[in-house]
């Protein structure tokens, strides 16, 4: 029996943008809509999105669920770490004074990065703490809905 890898990895790539998508993020694939989005005013929660098995077990139920909250950042995105390499270098250009790391959560504030939520905060932990954790920052940085 032959199995096609790259069959495999584009179907897990599919399913893990759709996910994101469904869950009311915006996909960002390039550096000039990275750098649209980045630049508005007001709060906005990256979600750097990756096919690594702790991005679909926790980190996209994460970013489902933080979002359904009284607060919540004024704008949802997110960039494909190892497929959208350009948008991702962009948005990463952002998050100053953090390694890159994906999957993984940037808050932004009128373009500034305010905090993150890192891989080593994500793998290993349950999605809850991970939901609780993005709260926690929305409740911080965020404005009420």
């Amino acid at each position: 029996m032959n199995i096609d890898f790259n069959l495999l990895m584009n179907d897990a790539v599919r399913q893990a943008r759709e996910e994101i998508v469904a869950a009311g993020y915006t996909e960002l694939k390039t550096p000039e809509e990275v750098q649209e989005a980045l630049n508005k005013k007001g709060t906005t929660l990256v979600m750097i999105n990756s096919v690594c098995g702790c991005a679909g077990g926790i980190a996209r139920p994460a970013a489902s669920h933080a979002i359904h909250y009284d607060k919540k950042p004024d704008q949802l995105v997110t960039v494909f770490a190892g497929q959208d390499k350009e948008a991702t270098e962009s948005a990463r250009s952002y998050f100053e004074g953090y390694p890159p790391s994906s999957p993984s959560f940037a808050l932004l504030k009128d373009g500034k990065i305010v905090t993150m939520v890192e891989r080593h905060e994500i793998e290993g932990h349950d999605p809850m703490s991970v939901v609780n954790k993005l709260q926690e920052y929305f409740d911080k940085y965020c404005e009420e809905v």
